[in-house]
Protein backbone atom coordinates (compact mmCIF):
# COMPACT_ATOMS: atom_id res chain seq x y z
CA UNK A 1 0.00 0.00 0.00
CA UNK A 2 2.94 2.20 0.87
CA UNK A 3 5.08 1.10 -1.78
CA UNK A 4 4.80 4.19 -4.43
CA UNK A 5 5.69 7.26 -2.56
CA UNK A 6 5.34 11.13 -4.48
CA UNK A 7 7.91 13.24 -3.42
CA UNK A 8 7.39 16.79 -4.24
CA UNK A 9 10.48 19.19 -3.77
CA UNK A 10 9.45 21.60 -1.31
CA UNK A 11 12.48 24.76 -0.87
CA UNK A 12 15.57 22.81 0.76
CA UNK A 13 13.99 19.41 1.07
CA UNK A 14 11.53 17.08 -0.44
CA UNK A 15 7.84 16.13 1.19
CA UNK A 16 6.44 12.19 0.89
CA UNK A 17 2.83 12.02 0.33
CA UNK A 18 0.56 8.58 -0.95
CA UNK A 19 -2.27 8.55 -3.22
CA UNK A 20 -5.58 6.31 -3.34
CA UNK A 21 -8.98 6.54 -5.08
CA UNK A 22 -10.65 9.01 -6.93
CA UNK A 23 -12.97 12.04 -6.36
CA UNK A 24 -12.96 15.32 -3.82
CA UNK A 25 -9.52 15.27 -1.76
CA UNK A 26 -9.09 14.20 1.70
CA UNK A 27 -5.45 14.71 3.20
CA UNK A 28 -4.76 12.98 6.11
CA UNK A 29 -1.66 14.18 8.13
CA UNK A 30 -0.17 11.86 10.86
CA UNK A 31 0.87 12.77 14.44
CA UNK A 32 4.38 13.16 15.96
CA UNK A 33 7.02 10.76 15.62
CA UNK A 34 4.75 9.00 13.11
CA UNK A 35 4.47 8.81 9.37
CA UNK A 36 1.28 8.17 7.09
CA UNK A 37 0.91 4.38 7.91
CA UNK A 38 -1.00 5.60 10.90
CA UNK A 39 -3.85 5.47 8.90
CA UNK A 40 -3.04 1.96 6.71
CA UNK A 41 -6.46 0.67 8.42
CA UNK A 42 -8.87 3.77 7.02
CA UNK A 43 -7.15 4.26 3.76
CA UNK A 44 -9.46 1.51 2.13
CA UNK A 45 -12.45 2.88 3.57
CA UNK A 46 -11.99 6.72 2.58
CA UNK A 47 -10.63 5.50 -0.86
CA UNK A 48 -13.72 4.14 -2.03
CA UNK A 49 -15.27 7.67 -2.12
CA UNK A 50 -12.40 9.61 -1.95
CA UNK A 51 -9.23 11.24 -3.06
CA UNK A 52 -6.86 10.05 -0.15
CA UNK A 53 -3.22 11.65 0.36
CA UNK A 54 -1.02 10.91 3.03
CA UNK A 55 1.36 13.26 3.94
CA UNK A 56 4.59 12.60 6.16
CA UNK A 57 5.37 15.84 7.56
CA UNK A 58 8.90 17.35 7.23
CA UNK A 59 11.22 15.34 9.41
CA UNK A 60 8.70 12.78 9.55
CA UNK A 61 8.75 8.94 7.99
CA UNK A 62 10.09 9.51 3.97
CA UNK A 63 10.22 13.29 4.27
CA UNK A 64 13.10 15.47 4.33
CA UNK A 65 14.38 17.11 7.39
CA UNK A 66 15.92 20.06 5.83
CA UNK A 67 17.70 22.92 7.31
CA UNK A 68 16.16 25.78 9.71
CA UNK A 69 13.95 25.41 12.75
CA UNK A 70 11.15 22.12 12.55
CA UNK A 71 7.87 24.03 13.27
CA UNK A 72 4.16 23.94 12.33
CA UNK A 73 4.50 27.37 10.54
CA UNK A 74 7.02 25.26 8.11
CA UNK A 75 4.82 22.10 7.53
CA UNK A 76 1.69 24.49 6.73
CA UNK A 77 3.47 26.24 4.25
CA UNK A 78 4.72 22.64 3.21
CA UNK A 79 0.97 21.80 2.62
CA UNK A 80 0.41 24.35 0.79
CA UNK A 81 3.23 23.54 -1.61
CA UNK A 82 2.13 19.61 -1.42
CA UNK A 83 -1.19 20.55 -2.67
CA UNK A 84 -0.06 23.38 -5.38
CA UNK A 85 2.25 20.60 -6.78
CA UNK A 86 -0.96 17.87 -7.01
CA UNK A 87 -3.26 20.66 -8.43
CA UNK A 88 -5.73 20.61 -5.28
CA UNK A 89 -6.75 24.27 -4.54
CA UNK A 90 -9.44 23.00 -1.85
CA UNK A 91 -9.49 20.10 0.17
CA UNK A 92 -11.00 18.36 3.40
CA UNK A 93 -8.09 17.78 5.80
CA UNK A 94 -8.35 15.00 9.01
CA UNK A 95 -5.36 15.86 11.26
CA UNK A 96 -4.31 13.30 14.09
CA UNK A 97 -2.66 14.88 17.27
CA UNK A 98 0.14 16.91 15.98
CA UNK A 99 -1.39 16.55 12.10
CA UNK A 100 -4.81 18.11 14.03
CA UNK A 101 -2.27 20.93 15.07
CA UNK A 102 -1.13 21.15 11.62
CA UNK A 103 -4.35 21.12 10.01
CA UNK A 104 -5.62 23.69 12.39
CA UNK A 105 -2.29 26.02 11.31
CA UNK A 106 -3.16 25.70 7.70
CA UNK A 107 -6.98 26.40 7.94
CA UNK A 108 -5.95 29.66 9.66
CA UNK A 109 -3.12 30.14 6.88
CA UNK A 110 -5.18 28.61 3.95
CA UNK A 111 -8.88 29.47 4.61
CA UNK A 112 -9.77 29.42 1.38
CA UNK A 113 -7.98 25.59 0.88
CA UNK A 114 -9.89 23.90 3.14
CA UNK A 115 -13.47 22.60 2.72
CA UNK A 116 -14.14 20.43 5.76
CA UNK A 117 -11.89 19.79 8.85
CA UNK A 118 -11.50 16.57 11.25
CA UNK A 119 -9.13 17.06 13.72
CA UNK A 120 -8.85 13.84 15.92
CA UNK A 121 -7.03 14.24 19.40
CA UNK A 122 -5.35 18.18 18.43
CA UNK A 123 -4.61 20.66 21.03
CA UNK A 124 -3.80 24.17 21.25
CA UNK A 125 -2.24 24.32 24.57
CA UNK A 126 0.16 22.02 25.36
CA UNK A 127 -0.80 21.94 29.05
CA UNK A 128 -4.03 20.40 27.71
CA UNK A 129 -2.64 16.83 27.20
CA UNK A 130 -2.36 15.09 30.28
CA UNK A 131 0.51 14.91 33.05
CA UNK A 132 1.45 11.04 32.36
CA UNK A 133 2.07 11.84 28.66
CA UNK A 134 3.21 15.23 28.41
CA UNK A 135 5.55 15.36 31.66
CA UNK A 136 8.12 12.90 30.35
CA UNK A 137 8.77 14.53 26.94
CA UNK A 138 11.03 17.46 28.66
CA UNK A 139 13.66 14.99 30.41
CA UNK A 140 13.77 13.05 26.82
CA UNK A 141 14.01 16.13 24.94
CA UNK A 142 16.90 17.20 27.20
CA UNK A 143 19.07 14.11 27.20
CA UNK A 144 18.61 14.35 23.00
CA UNK A 145 19.91 17.88 22.96
CA UNK A 146 23.08 16.12 24.58
CA UNK A 147 23.64 13.51 21.62
CA UNK A 148 21.99 15.82 19.04
CA UNK A 149 25.42 17.52 18.34
CA UNK A 150 27.17 14.04 17.45
CA UNK A 151 24.03 12.64 15.77
CA UNK A 152 21.55 13.83 13.01
CA UNK A 153 19.27 11.16 13.98
CA UNK A 154 19.33 12.50 17.46
CA UNK A 155 19.13 15.88 16.57
CA UNK A 156 15.79 15.11 14.03
CA UNK A 157 14.43 13.17 16.69
CA UNK A 158 14.64 16.11 19.30
CA UNK A 159 13.31 18.56 16.91
CA UNK A 160 10.56 16.55 16.41
CA UNK A 161 9.53 15.62 19.65
CA UNK A 162 10.21 19.66 20.84
CA UNK A 163 6.99 20.59 18.79
CA UNK A 164 4.96 18.78 21.22
CA UNK A 165 6.65 20.97 24.30
CA UNK A 166 5.80 24.10 23.25
CA UNK A 167 2.63 25.72 21.59
CA UNK A 168 2.30 26.36 18.55
CA UNK A 169 0.83 29.85 18.53
CA UNK A 170 -2.27 29.29 17.95
CA UNK A 171 -5.08 30.00 20.74
CA UNK A 172 -8.70 29.33 21.18
CA UNK A 173 -9.66 32.64 20.42
CA UNK A 174 -8.19 32.08 16.97
CA UNK A 175 -10.09 29.09 16.30
CA UNK A 176 -13.19 31.86 15.75
CA UNK A 177 -11.66 32.18 12.34
CA UNK A 178 -12.02 29.11 11.42
CA UNK A 179 -15.26 29.16 9.10
CA UNK A 180 -15.22 25.36 7.56
CA UNK A 181 -17.51 22.76 8.92
CA UNK A 182 -15.45 20.92 11.73
CA UNK A 183 -15.54 17.56 13.37
CA UNK A 184 -13.87 17.54 16.90
CA UNK A 185 -13.53 13.76 17.60
CA UNK A 186 -11.39 12.54 20.74
CA UNK A 187 -11.49 9.40 22.48
CA UNK A 188 -13.06 8.76 26.16
CA UNK A 189 -9.54 8.03 27.35
CA UNK A 190 -7.89 10.04 25.29
CA UNK A 191 -4.52 12.23 26.70
CA UNK A 192 -5.65 15.16 25.56
CA UNK A 193 -8.35 17.00 28.67
CA UNK A 194 -12.18 16.21 28.07
CA UNK A 195 -12.31 20.01 28.76
CA UNK A 196 -9.92 21.06 26.08
CA UNK A 197 -11.54 19.08 23.43
CA UNK A 198 -14.81 20.48 24.66
CA UNK A 199 -13.64 24.28 24.69
CA UNK A 200 -11.74 23.75 21.11
CA UNK A 201 -15.35 22.34 19.80
CA UNK A 202 -17.20 25.64 21.15
CA UNK A 203 -14.76 28.06 20.00
CA UNK A 204 -15.23 26.59 16.58
CA UNK A 205 -18.09 28.25 14.84
CA UNK A 206 -19.36 25.32 12.90
CA UNK A 207 -18.05 22.30 14.86
CA UNK A 208 -19.77 18.83 15.94
CA UNK A 209 -18.06 17.19 18.74
CA UNK A 210 -17.97 13.16 18.78
CA UNK A 211 -16.08 11.35 21.67
CA UNK A 212 -15.82 7.52 20.38
CA UNK A 213 -14.94 4.87 22.84
CA UNK A 214 -11.25 4.46 22.75
CA UNK A 215 -7.93 5.83 23.67
CA UNK A 216 -5.55 8.65 21.98
CA UNK A 217 -5.33 5.92 18.91
CA UNK A 218 -8.56 5.62 17.37
CA UNK A 219 -7.59 5.17 14.16
CA UNK A 220 -5.63 2.74 14.79
CA UNK A 221 -7.89 0.69 17.49
CA UNK A 222 -11.15 1.01 16.02
CA UNK A 223 -10.61 2.19 12.05
CA UNK A 224 -14.20 0.87 11.14
CA UNK A 225 -15.87 2.97 14.00
CA UNK A 226 -13.22 6.05 13.63
CA UNK A 227 -13.64 5.90 9.55
CA UNK A 228 -17.76 6.03 10.07
CA UNK A 229 -17.89 9.14 11.85
CA UNK A 230 -15.60 10.84 9.77
CA UNK A 231 -17.33 9.64 6.24
CA UNK A 232 -20.77 10.48 7.43
CA UNK A 233 -19.28 14.22 8.42
CA UNK A 234 -17.91 14.81 5.32
CA UNK A 235 -20.87 13.66 3.75
CA UNK A 236 -23.08 16.18 5.80
CA UNK A 237 -24.93 13.28 8.00
CA UNK A 238 -25.30 13.15 11.84
CA UNK A 239 -22.43 11.71 13.37
CA UNK A 240 -23.30 8.56 15.24
CA UNK A 241 -20.75 9.00 18.27
CA UNK A 242 -22.25 12.06 19.74
CA UNK A 243 -21.07 13.91 23.05
CA UNK A 244 -22.53 12.05 26.31
CA UNK A 245 -22.78 13.39 29.31
CA UNK A 246 -20.43 11.39 30.62
CA UNK A 247 -17.83 12.81 28.92
CA UNK A 248 -16.03 15.10 31.76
Amino acid sequence: MFNRPHFIRVDDTCICCYEWGAGAPLILLHGNGEDSTYFRDCIPYFARFYRVIAVDSRGHGRSGRGGGPLTFDRMADDLRQVLDALGISRAHLLGFSDGGNLAIKFALTDPQAVDRLILNGANVDMLAVVPWAQLPLYPTVGLLSLGAPFSPALAQKRDVLALMTRDYGVTLSDLARIDAPTLVLAGDRDMIRPSHTRAIAQALPHAVLAIQPGSHFLAGESPARFCLNCLRFLRGEPVPDRKTDEYA
